[in-house]
């Protein structure tokens, strides 16, 4: 399981987002956000780049 930060998100409908955008990646298994904590959790065996990558897709900012 990896923890992203996730700047950006105000509520469930970007934690959705967020998801969403994790969930096309094919090397992720399961993916959810929290808008209150400010992060994105992810598991299976994705590349960090392309988590960062389509998160900042999707409108926000991420870091690992």
């Amino acid at each position: 399981m990896t923890t992203i930060d996730v700047d950006g998100m105000s509520c469930t409908g970007c934690e959705d987002n967020v998801t969403d955008a994790l969930g096309e990646l094919p090397e992720v298994e399961s993916a959810s956000a929290d808008h209150e904590a400010g992060t994105a959790t992810v598991e299976g065996d994705a590349d960090l780049d392309a988590v960062v990558a389509a998160i900042e897709d999707a409108g926000y900012e991420a870091s690992t």
